[in-house]
C-alpha cells in the first residue's frame, strides 16, 4: 500500500519492521493477518476502504501495519457505498457529494495541499483496445454498458491500491498514485480484469506533477500517455523511473528495459513490460 503518512511510519524503518520488534508481537501480527485473510468479504472490504494494508496482510512479519488517513478512509468508504448503493448517498444530502470532491484539498492523496507545489507521483493511463470498433459493431447501448462495467471494476482496483481516478477520457482513465509499487500492482490487476470481450492496456511513469482542481500538470503526464500508446491490449508498460521508485515487486515479472522513442519527447525513454509472475 502507498505511504499514507500515518503516525506509525515515523517509528518504522523504510525496509520493514524494526529488528527489535518482539517475537510475540510478530506472532500476534501473523495470527491476526491469517484470521482476516480467512474471510474474503471482510478482507476485501477492509482493504478497499484503507483500514488494512495489503502488503502487511501478505507478509505481516516483514511489513509494518499502516492505514490510510481518516479522511481518506471516509472518502473511500463513501465511494464504495455510492457504487454499491447509489440511493444511500442521496439520503446524506449534498455534504456527502462535497466530501467526495474535497480530495483535491488533500492533493489527491499526494500530501498536504500547497498551491503550485510539485509532488512526486506515478501517473497511469488506461484504455480499452478496440472500443471504437466494438461500438461501431454492437451499437451505443452495448458500448455504454461495457464501459460502465469497466469503470466500476477500475474504481475498486484503484481505490484498493490507494490511487485516485483523476478523470475519465472516453474509454480511458487517467489515474494517480503516491506509490509507484501500488500503481504497478493496480495496472497489472486492471489489464487482468478487462470488460469482455475486449482487452485493456496501461502505461505509467513516475515524476513531478502539480495538482489542480480537475487535472494533473507535468511532463510525467505526457510521458505516461505516450507510453500507453505503445502498449498492446493486455500489456502494462512502465518507465525505469517508475520501476526504480517501486523497488521490489513480489509476484510481478519485469522484462529487460528497452529504449523507445516517444512522440513529443526529445530523448528516448527506457520502458519495460510488467506482468504477474507465472509459476
Amino acid at each position: 500500500m502507498p505511504d499514507t503518512g500515518s503516525v506509525d511510519d515515523a517509528d518504522c524503518p523504510e525496509d520493514g519492521i524494526d529488528e527489535g520488534t518482539e517475537p510475540q508481537q510478530l506472532a500476534i501480527a501473523q495470527r491476526l493477518a491469517a484470521m482476516i485473510d480467512r474471510n474474503p468479504a471482510v478482507r476485501d472490504a477492509a482493504i478497499d476502504v484503507g483500514v488494512i494494508d495489503p502488503e502487511w496482510l501478505a507478509e505481516p512479519a516483514r511489513n509494518p501495519p499502516k492505514i490510510a488517513p481518516p479522511i481518506d478512509v471516509l472518502r473511500r468508504w463513501l465511494e464504495r457505498v455510492g457504487e454499491r448503493h447509489p440511493s444511500a448517498l442521496a439520503g446524506l444530502g449534498v455534504n456527502a457529494v462535497q466530501l467526495l470532491s474535497w480530495d483535491v484539498l488533500w492533493n489527491r492523496g499526494l500530501g498536504p495541499r500547497s498551491k503550485d507545489t510539485p509532488n512526486t507521483a506515478t501517473v497511469v493511463f488506461v484504455d480499452i483496445e478496440g472500443f471504437t470498433t466494438y461500438t461501431s459493431t454492437n451499437g451505443d447501448d452495448a458500448a455504454l454498458e461495457l464501459l460502465g462495467e469497466h469503470q466500476r471494476t477500475a474504481a475498486g482496483i484503484v481505490r484498493r491500491n490507494g490511487g485516485r481516478i483523476v478523470k475519465h477520457l472516453g474509454d480511458g482513465l487517467m489515474l494517480v498514485f503516491p506509490s509507484a509499487g501500488a500503481a504497478l500492482r493496480a495496472s497489472v490487476e486492471l489489464v487482468e480484469n478487462p470488460p469482455q470481450p475486449l482487452k485493456v492496456r496501461a502505461g505509467l511513469h513516475t515524476g513531478q506533477v502539480i495538482v489542480t482542481s480537475d487535472d494533473l500538470i507535468g511532463n510525467v503526464v505526457n510521458t505516461a500517455a505516450r507510453i500507453t500508446d505503445l502498449a498492446r491490449g493486455g500489456q502494462v508498460l512502465a518507465t525505469t523511473e517508475a520501476l526504480e521508485s517501486a523497488g521490489e515487486l513480489p509476484g510481478l515479472w519485469v522484462s529487460k528495459p528497452r529504449a523507445r522513442a516517444l512522440r513529443g519527447v526529445n530523448d528516448k525513454i527506457l520502458i519495460a513490460r510488467v506482468e504477474r509472475f507465472k509459476q
